[in-house]
């Protein structure tokens, strides 16, 4: 399985709040706040993940079911959103916290970072239908799905950056089997790529710290 980055068009050089846009490996798109840094943060306060599909994906998915036990209800569009955030929260304490160091607390402090996490354009290949067997489908991708991360001190409540990135699932040399398990480790090792980045970050600006204060 191959996760690959879609390029999009430029963007402008500085947000409409005033963030700039800096170059990050790994990320599309990232607008900091002059000036910012993540050195005083050792501790994250987590917002819960919104979680939006792409526009028409019920619609689009439908089309294409086989018999009406296979087509998308509303209330299994409120189940997958609920388990993506789920998921989402998941992972980064796990990546932040458990292997990190770094507390996900629930108040606001001047050493907490705070995360307003959402993930658009959610796109699901094989989206798991809860019927009894595993449904499996033939496909070209699992899905793909956009993160929104914004970043504040949670002190203050001052924006810190704002990170965009749309990542892409793709089988590795054509068509694959896809079913919930496939869907569920391809997010899984999505998310972790996103929080991974995050973490490297944080541990970057505490030895930048490190090396101030010696």
């Amino acid at each position: 399985m191959v996760v690959a980055t879609v390029a999009e068009g430029a963007q402008p050089a500085v947000s409409f709040d005033g963030l700039e846009r800096r170059t990050v490996d790994g990320l599309r798109e990232v607008y900091v706040k002059p000036g910012a840094t993540l050195e005083p943060y050792t501790k994250v306060a987590l917002l819960e993940c919104y979680v939006a599909f792409r526009k028409n994906w019920q619609r689009d998915y439908n089309r294409s079911a086989r018999g009406a036990g296979q087509r998308i209800k509303q209330e299994d569009m409120t189940r997958i959103k609920q388990e993506v955030a789920q998921e989402f929260q998941r992972v980064f304490v796990e990546v932040l916290q458990e292997q990190g160091g770094y507390e996900v607390v629930t108040e606001a402090g001047e050493d907490v970072l705070l995360l307003r996490p959402a993930i658009r354009n959610l796109d699901v290949a094989a989206p798991d239908k809860k019927s009894p067997g595993m449904t499996t489908t033939i496909v070209t991708s699992a899905g793909q799905m956009t993160l929104y991360l914004e970043l504040y001190d949670s002190a203050t409540g001052d924006i810190i950056a704002r990170v965009t990135d749309r990542r892409i699932s793709r089988a590795n040399g054509g068509a694959q089997r896809s079913n919930s398990v496939v869907n569920r480790a391809e997010a899984d090792r999505i998310l972790r790529r996103w929080a991974d980045i995050l973490r490297s970050h944080l541990d970057a600006a505490k030895v930048s710290k490190a090396d101030v204060e010696e």
